[in-house]
């Protein structure tokens, strides 16, 4: 084999592969956008794909007037910020609430076989349950302020973290609990230094899946009834056929999913230290 070869399957830097898949991701975007713009402007579309030339631009609104409405938003009228509070407010309370009691409850119930047999088929019960179907309810109990859509929010969160940590703390390996008894851990050490270890790595993959249904939640309790919050701009335009306007509530709530997604990721990087990365995995 020559030096050339060898010189040739030697693998990039992290950085550089970092830097050649976001010229990736942000070429896909650019890519999307293009095509959205072409298809949705008039006079670059064929004629007999729409009844009209401003019939796409109608149903699937236009990128640039998109973009203008959300510079509106943040710069121009600057009158989105409380609508954006109270959406953030509601999905991160939402988020925390069902979070944490999803993690107790799951570890409660991996741990007492007895109490989870007993509730195991209300608890399926009510996770089969379409549970947007609650909102009109919490907006009975708890009113049309945040309350009813922290509820709902709390509602969809709860069992997804639930079952992950219910089914990690399940997958405890035999061996390593054993080896732990034997060496004399009590039953707070074993849950310090086995039970969430192993669950962790479940923890954070329904915490990913959580963020956008602590959104969800927020934002359908704002569509049945509110006068704020970035459902009810959504609401508002639908109401008038301003699809621009729509499409603009969904960008600002999807960067908003995905950053709050990202501070998600930034504690699993943090408290998954001992955990090999994919690249390390492959050199060993």
């Amino acid at each position: 084999m020559t030096d050339s070869s060898l010189a040739h399957r030697t693998p990039l830097p992290r950085w550089q592969r970092q830097l050649r898949l976001r010229l990736w991701q942000l070429g896909l975007l650019l890519a999307v956008l293009l095509f959205w713009y072409v298809m949705t402007k008039p006079g670059l579309i064929p004629p007999m794909m729409f009844d009209n030339e401003r019939q796409a631009a109608f149903f699937f609104g236009e990128p640039v007037q998109v973009a203008q409405r959300i510079w509106a938003w943040f710069v121009t009228d600057a009158d989105i910020y409380r609508h954006l509070r109270v959406t953030l407010s509601e999905t991160v309370l939402a988020f925390g609430i069902g979070a944490a009691s999803g993690l107790a409850g799951g570890l409660w119930l991996a741990l007492s076989p007895t109490t989870s047999l007993v509730l195991e088929p209300y608890i399926k019960a009510f996770n089969a349950m379409p549970r947007i179907i609650l909102a009109p309810i919490f907006g009975v109990w708890f009113g049309l302020g945040m309350g009813s859509k922290v509820a709902l929010g709390v509602t969809l969160v709860f069992f997804v973290v639930f079952f992950n940590v219910y089914q990690g703390v399940k997958e405890v390996s035999p061996v390593v609990l054993a080896n732990a008894r034997m060496l004399g851990a009590s039953g707070r050490q074993l849950l310090r230094y086995v039970y969430l270890p192993s669950a962790t790595s479940w923890v954070f993959s329904s915490l990913h899946t959580s963020v956008g249904l602590a959104f969800v939640g927020a934002v359908v309790g704002e569509y049945l009834g509110s006068s704020q919050g970035v459902g009810y701009l959504i609401l508002q335009a639908e109401g008038s056929f301003d699809i621009n306007t729509v499409m603009a509530g969904i960008v600002v709530l999807t960067l908003f999913a995905l950053l709050l997604d990202s501070l998600v990721g930034r504690v699993e990087r943090h408290l998954m230290k001992w955990q090999p990365q994919a690249g390390e995995t492959q050199k060993l």
